[in-house]
């Protein structure tokens, strides 16, 4: 079961876009709209959050919850309105995914941090809570904004009795173009490709010192990327320290192994190939062995 929790903010491209594109599994979403800002923006937001409510269903099949987050602004109130949602959708046996490319961001940064501290707190479910964010190829503003300078320029034109009939007529159609294109698809359009996705998931990082021989490991599996087994990363790190390679060498590299692991720091990452585990670095343990490479 794959639970999507969509902040709508201005935007329907990049909250839909990339899980059709990805072709990624959707089971449920809930859809968080704000209820705080001019009426305008709120009804505005709530015109999107109704055309995603629908296209969930019916491009995806996805079963869709909308839920108000009654402050947009506030940002304890947030956090624990996202602590409550991501527990219970765990609770109920779902993988989360929290996408925070939309919404005032005292929603998006108290919905991560959430995340994050539930990482924390269910060591056993880190690998079922996702954060994620999107990009937009294209931004509306900009076109908005040039339109408006434009429209400013042909009615001082009017003003000084200067009318181009042909001129108006095409700002006109311009201007129609871009608010149809507005009020269907929010502020910005589309959702960029970035590597091999449309997603960029941000990664969670451990609050847990680093000891010395668990990062004589991190470094060399960052040189080296993957080792076929734990056994093969040990033998690897007995030449690199000029040590006997011997089974309490082998059995200190599997302890600090383990507690670099998805159980521990989250700093390493095993999948199970035969009777063997291949062993690499984590998303947040890429980030790790870059950031202190030049300690």
């Amino acid at each position: 079961m794959q639970t999507h929790i969509v902040p709508v903010g201005f935007d329907y491209d990049r909250l839909i876009a990339p899980l059709i594109r990805d072709q990624m599994d959707v089971d449920r979403v809930i859809l968080l709209e704000g209820a705080v800002g001019s009426e305008a923006n709120v009804e505005y937001s709530q015109n999107l959050s109704k055309k995603l409510e629908k296209d969930f269903t019916n491009l995806l099949g996805a079963e869709t919850e909308r839920v108000v987050v009654a402050d947009v602004y506030d940002y304890d109130a947030a956090f624990e309105q996202a602590y409550d949602l991501i527990n219970a959708e765990l609770d109920a046996g779902s993988e989360v995914w929290v996408n925070v490319s939309a919404m005032p961001r005292p929603v998006s940064f108290a919905f991560a941090t959430a995340a994050h501290s539930i990482t924390l707190e269910r060591q056993e479910d880190r690998d079922r809570i996702h954060t994620y964010y999107t990009a937009p190829e294209k931004y509306l503003e900009t076109e908005l904004a040039e339109e408006l300078r434009a429209a400013e320029d042909l009615l001082q034109s009017v003003r000084e009795g200067d009318v181009d009939e042909a001129n108006v007529a095409d700002h006109l159609d311009s201007i129609a173009d871009l608010l149809d294109e507005f009020d269907e698809r929010g502020t910005t359009i589309g959702a960029k490709q970035i590597g091999d996705g449309h997603i960029v998931e941000l990664p969670v990082a451990s609050f847990s010192n680093v000891k010395p021989f668990e990062e004589v490991i991190l470094f060399e599996l960052g040189e080296h990327g993957q080792f076929a087994s734990v056994s093969e990363l040990a033998e690897a790190l007995a030449r690199e320290l000029n040590e006997e390679y011997t089974d309490s060498f082998r059995s200190k590299v599997i302890y600090n192994v383990d507690r670099l692991g998805p159980g521990g720091k989250g700093y390493i990452e095993q999948e199970e190939h035969g009777k063997s585990y291949r062993t690499r670095l984590s998303r947040i343990g890429e980030l790790w062995v870059r950031a202190h490479a030049d300690d």
